[in-house]
């Protein structure tokens, strides 16, 4: 490493300031965000390591781990193996400004959000409902038999269950809503990840997402609305429950 590179991760490092002890990890990526996104860092530019980001903060090195994986999610940085974790070029205007009024701050705007996510999956479904071809419904029967064939497997459930719900955004024909719900999306993610810990849960979900499709294929607004009100309804609530759980 240069001269001038590590001058500069000490540079960013010594700028952080610790954060209070046993902080959750939004605190760190909320700290990690605020001098990320302060423009005194260029685009571009490689971060210090997480033990040295952790020594800097004062936190163990897990917490930093998982806030940088939700910056990553977020679009904020991005990882390269084999060279360290980068600011990401060209980072969105929208985005930044968006987090910065709190909105993955905590459990009042947390619980905000969750219930933001429901309103707007029931109106791209009941909107989808009346306009989804059969190339999206085919798509939606793969992604359902692939959650039905991985209720053990977490991470290819909850993928699978995410492209369910992008291609009945994507079928509203509303691109403002499919994007806020994407944003959304992206910010409790973290949290979704974590929520689902038993198969008997995943089981439950499929089955749910199975009576969405039904529904779509009749091209049944009532039914729709229905299905997916009470899909979010549990989902939500698994969601809160791991949330409060970390705090």
């Amino acid at each position: 490493m240069s001269t001038t590179s590590a001058l500069s991760l000490t540079k960013i490092s010594d700028a952080l300031g610790s954060v209070n002890q046993g902080s959750t990890v939004s605190e760190v990526a909320e700290r990690l965000l605020a001098h990320f996104t302060s423009g005194e860092i260029a685009p571009g530019t490689r971060l210090p390591a997480e033990r040295q980001l952790a020594s800097s903060l004062g936190v163990g090195r897990s917490a930093v781990r998982e806030a940088l994986a939700a910056l990553e999610i977020l679009g904020i940085v991005v990882v390269r193996p084999g060279s360290g974790t980068y600011l990401r070029d060209g980072i969105s205007e929208l985005l930044p400004r968006t987090l910065s009024w709190g909105m993955m701050l905590g459990a009042p705007r947390t619980r905000e959000l969750v219930e933001l996510r429901s309103g707007l999956e029931v109106q791209a479904v009941q909107l989808a409902a009346s306009k989804i071809d059969d190339h999206t419904l085919a798509r939606l029967a793969e992604h359902l038999d692939t959650m039905e064939r991985n209720v053990g497997d977490f991470k290819v459930f909850i993928e699978a269950d995410a492209a369910f719900h992008r291609d009945i955004a994507e079928a509203s024909g509303n691109q403002v809503l499919h994007e806020l719900l994407q944003s959304v999306r992206s910010l409790l993610r973290i949290w979704v990840d974590r929520a689902l810990t038993d198969e008997a849960h995943a089981t439950a979900a499929a089955k749910e997402h199975t009576k969405i499709y039904e529904a779509l294929r009749a091209h049944d607004v009532k039914a729709v609305t229905v299905t997916m009100q009470a899909h979010m309804d549990t989902a939500s609530r698994r969601l809160l429950t791991e949330f409060s759980a970390s705090q």
